[in-house]
């Protein structure tokens, strides 16, 4: 991988079109080249935060697709780098090269645009930087399937194809697609690149197409999400709640059962008898029992060590915790399941729990880590597309 433009091969430029990404569900023009986003143009505009948008045009599952005998390929992109005052610097965020189907290289762009966060006083800013290009080189002299996975957690404006062979879209090779919402662990938090996260995991071993709608701190039950996932084509679909409910402190008992009721109307709205599996939250120790909301804890900072803590009060049962929300979410999907077959409920418990948690805490009490997001699409995989909620036949209520 190299990040200067290479003059020895005869470039073919290939226009970055829809027909060429996977995982995206809009492009945006810039003035740059094209800006893959997870929520469409409509949802975009009825964002209240600016934490959302920055989670949503970060393309996790986002990944270009094509047949090519290129033997080498460039791509020039604009990355948009995130920095957290007082927070050592993050890295470069990974692109995986596949082929086949089967991991073949990774690299990084330097360089992009500059977001400032202060966590303190919630300010950012953008500084504007150049594009950079990756180069993948010496790929096999034969038609094959590429894939170039994006990077999950850095915003990435595509600017250029480059290789040196025709490049075409891949033919659909008829796996089922599997879409997905959840929170900043759905979008990959902490895992060693793009194909690591705990959802690509999971689609690989289970042999369907992804298309991840997990968003960091941003899985709070939004109505302009859930008539994203009404409106997205999918043969199976997930969603992963609770976790940012309570760290936000978004709502309080009260309200929440409704909104889940509604979030999952408004799927079957569009997607009547799919398969729909409802999966609570994952082990967290601080806010089993404690509400939110939850707030970084810069003790450690100085030594690069960011936690979080739990600030809420434990007496209060109005506020949400991740026990009263299994309880609830446990509650509400077997009442709807009496007339709707095809929704199912995987406690989160199941997927990392408190044995887990032992082996392999979350290092900074919210976010497994790279080995736990594999730990956890490996079990994803197992509970859900072998024998479980994505094997069953679907039923016509």
């Amino acid at each position: 991988m190299h990040t200067e433009h290479d003059t020895t091969h005869s470039w073919i430029t290939t226009p970055l079109t829809a027909d060429l990404l996977r995982g995206a569900l809009d492009l945006e023009h810039t003035e740059h080249g094209v800006l893959p986003h997870r929520l469409p143009a409509r949802a975009r505009k009825q964002i209240p935060d600016g934490q959302l948008a920055m989670a949503e045009s970060q393309p996790s599952g986002v990944r270009l697709v094509f047949r090519t005998r290129a033997t080498a390929i460039e791509l020039d992109t604009l990355p948009t780098k995130r920095v957290y005052v007082g927070v050592p610097p993050r890295p470069d965020g990974v692109y995986e090269l596949l082929i086949d189907g089967r991991p073949a290289d990774r690299g990084s762009v330097t360089g992009g645009n500059t977001l400032t966060i202060d966590m303190t006083t919630g300010s950012a800013e953008t500084r504007p930087g150049p594009a950079g290009t990756l180069r993948f080189s010496g790929l096999p002299d034969r038609a094959k399937d590429v894939e170039i996975w994006l990077p999950h957690n850095e915003t990435t404006e595509l600017v250029a194809l480059r290789t040196d062979a025709p490049v075409e879209p891949a033919p659909d090779r008829g796996r089922k697609v599997w879409l997905h919402h959840g929170s900043s662990i759905s979008h990959g938090s902490d895992a060693a690149g793009p194909t690591s996260t705990w959802p690509a995991l999971a689609a690989s071993l289970a042999g369907v197409e992804l298309i991840n709608l997990g968003f960091g701190g941003s899985a709070l039950l939004d109505p302009f999400t859930a008539r994203t996932l009404r409106d997205t084509p999918a043969d199976l679909i997930s969603v992963k709640i609770g976790i940012n409910l309570v760290n936000a402190d978004l709502m309080r008992l009260r309200a929440f059962a409704p909104a889940v009721h509604g979030f999952l109307d408004t799927i079957r709205e569009g997607h009547p008898t799919t398969p729909l599996l409802v999966v609570s939250p994952i082990y967290c120790p601080i806010h089993e029992d404690t509400p939110g909301p939850a707030a970084p804890d810069f003790s450690n900072i100085g030594a690069g060590k960011l936690i979080f803590r739990a600030t809420g009060d434990p007496a209060d049962r109005t506020r949400l915790t991740l026990s009263i929300i299994r309880a609830e979410l446990s509650r509400i999907t077997a009442a709807r399941a009496a007339e709707d077959p095809n929704l199912h409920y995987l406690d989160g418990r199941e997927l990392y729990g408190e044995a887990d948690h032992a082996e392999l805490p979350l290092p900074d009490q919210l976010h497994p880590d790279a080995a736990t997001h594999r730990r956890i699409g490996e079990r994803f995989a197992e509970l859900a597309f072998t024998g479980g909620a994505f094997t069953a036949p679907s039923v016509t209520p």
